[in-house]
C-alpha cells in the first residue's frame, strides 16, 4: 500500500501494454478505437495502460504480450553497445517496467536482460555524473531509475569534494578532556 500514492508508480503504471482478450467483454469498446460497437471481441488486440491489463489478467481475461521496449531488436542494441541506447524514449519506467511484466509474459529471458543492460549502463552512468560535462545531455537517455542513480552519484560527488575542500572537521570529544578520579 505505501506505493499506492508515489507518483512514479502511477506514472509507471500508464505505460501502455498490448494484451489480447481471451474472452468477449461487453461494455469496454471504448478500449479497443477500431471497434465499433460496445463490446471487445475474443482474440481483439488492444493497447492498455498496465495498471488495466495487470487487472484483466489476474482475472484470467487477457494474455499479455512483450511489449517492443524488450523485443529482440532492442535486445541487439543494447547488446551492441548498450550506453548509447535511449531508453527514455523507449519507456521511461524501463526496469521496473520490466521486472513487472516479465513474470506475467512469461518470457524468462526479460530478468537477464535488464541484468546485462543495467550491468552495461552503470558505469557509464557513474562516469557521466562525475564528470561535469553537459549533465543534460547525459540525463536525456537514461531512465527514470538511472536518473535518480545519477542524481545520486552527482551529490556524492558534490559531498565528497566539499569534505575535500573544507577539510575533516574533528572534534575532541568533551569526556576525552576530563580525567578519572582516582579510587583511593
Amino acid at each position: 500500500m505505501a506505493q499506492y500514492y508515489e507518483i512514479d508508480n502511477i506514472i509507471m503504471g500508464e505505460e501502455l501494454v498490448s494484451v489480447v482478450f481471451r474472452v468477449g467483454a461487453n461494455g469496454v469498446g471504448v478500449l479497443d478505437p477500431g471497434s465499433d460497437s460496445n463490446t471487445v471481441e475474443q482474440g481483439a488486440k488492444v493497447d492498455l495502460p498496465f495498471w488495466l491489463a495487470y487487472e484483466l489478467y489476474l482475472r484470467q481475461a487477457v494474455t499479455l504480450n512483450v511489449p517492443p521496449t524488450f523485443n529482440q531488436k532492442t535486445r541487439k542494441e543494447i547488446q551492441a553497445d548498450p550506453a548509447c541506447v535511449d531508453l527514455r524514449s523507449r519507456c521511461p519506467y524501463f526496469y521496473e517496467v520490466g521486472c513487472k511484466i516479465s513474470p506475467l509474459v512469461g518470457d524468462r529471458s526479460i530478468g537477464s536482460f535488464l541484468l546485462d543492460a543495467f550491468r552495461g549502463r552503470y558505469r557509464e552512468v557513474l562516469s557521466k555524473a562525475h564528470s561535469t560535462a553537459s549533465v543534460a545531455a547525459s540525463k536525456s537517455i537514461l531512465s527514470k531509475e538511472e536518473c535518480e542513480l545519477f542524481n545520486a552519484a552527482e551529490n556524492s560527488m558534490a559531498s565528497f569534494k566539499k569534505w575535500r575542500v573544507e577539510g575533516a572537521r574533528l572534534e575532541k570529544a568533551s569526556i576525552l578532556g576530563r580525567k578519572r578520579r582516582s579510587t583511593d
